[in-house]
């Protein structure tokens, strides 16, 4: 078995919890006025003064505005919401955005392993529909205005700048174009599923965070929109098994059984830390650990446009940065890899190893007011870009098998895929995903 790099624990005190984005630098801090209530009465927490953020009461959850002396007076089941600050891998801050040459299919290695043509001869995912609770979207992008729903996008925070931008980042538009990059417009890139719908759910802003609780609330609308799948590449580790981070994993639990029972497919990464995640005992990741969610390991190739010497390796192997564990991994699909070493000895090349895809920079003037976003493409790795290949699988196998629950497709997508030669179900679950396979299988 290879190697992974040794991990460092993030150091968490008090009201300090890991990560969004799995495998960032962060730090979390607990909100003194907005708190996630375990209830199914809204009605009583309104008549205690408090301000009904989100009502997500199908799932048994809400989510309140008050003092928590209010809150205290109505249930004992409850916990303050959470900000989550994040830094993104350095993997992807040295790698360019630029384009390059169109069509960008000829450097999709991503694309060519899963064999999306052929895929596209069965299915493009047509009459499906995919949430990205991300970043945001950029619903204007070249290769993503076909695809985005922005009567159906929401906004989930309180920044005003509404849905269908990319408002906290270049990361959901890149999410979204491996989900549903135009493949019929002669130009950019090639998604999985480019004929399904997306509905960007941002969750994040301009400040490196997210909220917990509005994260929640965008996994029930998700559900309540009837969306195929919703796309988490986000997670939270390490959290201590134990103390009040129990009442997150709770209330996450019921509101992704929730989903899952309405039919949409939770596809969530399962993060950058080269973690044994089924050996830690002492902490847990989240969300790809919750219930009914369907964690994604990531693969990538080594030396694609260089010579990698004895790290060559191909597009389904590994990557090194990805979480692992036989019984915490559901699946493994493209995320990117890097021969670190080579940043500097290949730098015109070794960045073809990410994956290569759609991103949009938000710009703001003076006031801080959203203004526009200037649309391109480049490469970025992490589970978080193995995750929508998986989303748009569930895409392409609803979209032939509309019938199926959300259980039937995770069953139908475990049972085509398959561990690599050399390699054991420790990196990869029930294996590699392949979409051709399950929408002809």
């Amino acid at each position: 078995m290879r190697q992974q790099p040794r991990r460092a624990f993030l150091k968490t005190s008090g009201a300090l919890l890991g990560g969004l984005f799995a495998g960032s630098t962060v730090v979390a801090a607990e909100q003194s006025d907005r708190f996630v209530v375990e209830t199914d009465d809204v009605a009583g927490l309104q008549r205690a003064g408090l301000n009904v953020v989100h009502d997500l009461t199908v799932a048994d959850v809400a989510v309140v505005e008050g003092t928590e002396d209010d809150v205290s007076s109505v249930t004992s089941s409850y916990a303050p919401d959470i900000e989550v600050s994040l830094k993104d891998p350095d993997v992807n801050e040295t790698a360019p955005q630029e384009t390059r040459d169109e069509p960008g299919y000829e450097i999709q290695w991503d694309k060519q392993s899963q064999q999306i043509p052929q895929v596209h001869s069965v299915t493009r995912g047509e009459g499906t529909r995919v949430a990205v609770i991300d970043s945001g979207v950029a619903a204007d992008h070249p290769d993503l205005e076909h695809a985005v729903n922005e009567d159906l996008s929401r906004n989930f925070t309180d920044d005003g700048f509404g849905a269908g931008v990319p408002a906290g980042g270049s990361h959901g538009t890149h999410v979204a174009g491996i989900i549903a990059s135009n493949d019929a417009n002669d130009e950019g890139v090639v998604g999985s599923a480019p004929g399904t719908e997306i509905v960007d759910c941002r969750v994040f802003s301009t400040a490196p965070g997210a909220s917990f609780a509005d994260i929640l609330a965008a996994v029930v609308y998700s559900a309540a929109i009837d969306c195929d799948a919703a796309n988490l590449s986000l997670g939270a580790y390490p959290l201590p098994r134990q103390s009040l981070r129990e009442f997150y994993g709770k209330v996450l639990n019921s509101t992704m059984t929730y989903a899952n029972s309405q039919g949409t497919v939770l596809v969530i990464s399962a993060g950058n830390d080269a973690a044994d995640l089924q050996h830690d005992k002492n902490f847990i990741s989240l969300p790809n650990e919750g219930a009914q969610a369907f964690s994604v390991a990531a693969t990538g190739p080594k030396g694609y446009a260089f010579d990698a010497g004895d790290a060559e390796q191909g597009p389904k192997s590994p990557a090194f940065y990805t979480n692992y564990g036989t019984n915490a991994i559901d699946i493994a699909a493209p995320g990117g890899d890097a021969v670190l070493s080579a940043i500097e000895s290949h730098p015109d090349s070794w960045y073809y190893d990410l994956v290569y895809n759609t991103v949009s920079t938000p710009r703001f003037n003076g006031r801080g007011d959203y203004t526009r976003a200037e649309h391109d493409y480049g490469w970025k790795a992490g589970t978080s870009m193995a995750a929508p290949q998986v989303a748009a699988a569930v895409a392409l196998v609803r979209s032939v098998d509309p019938d199926l629950s959300a259980d039937d497709v995770k069953s139908r997508l475990k049972r085509t895929a398959s561990v690599p030669v050399d390699y054991d179900k420790t990196y990869y679950g029930a294996g590699y995903l392949d979409p051709l396979a399950a929408v002809t299988g």
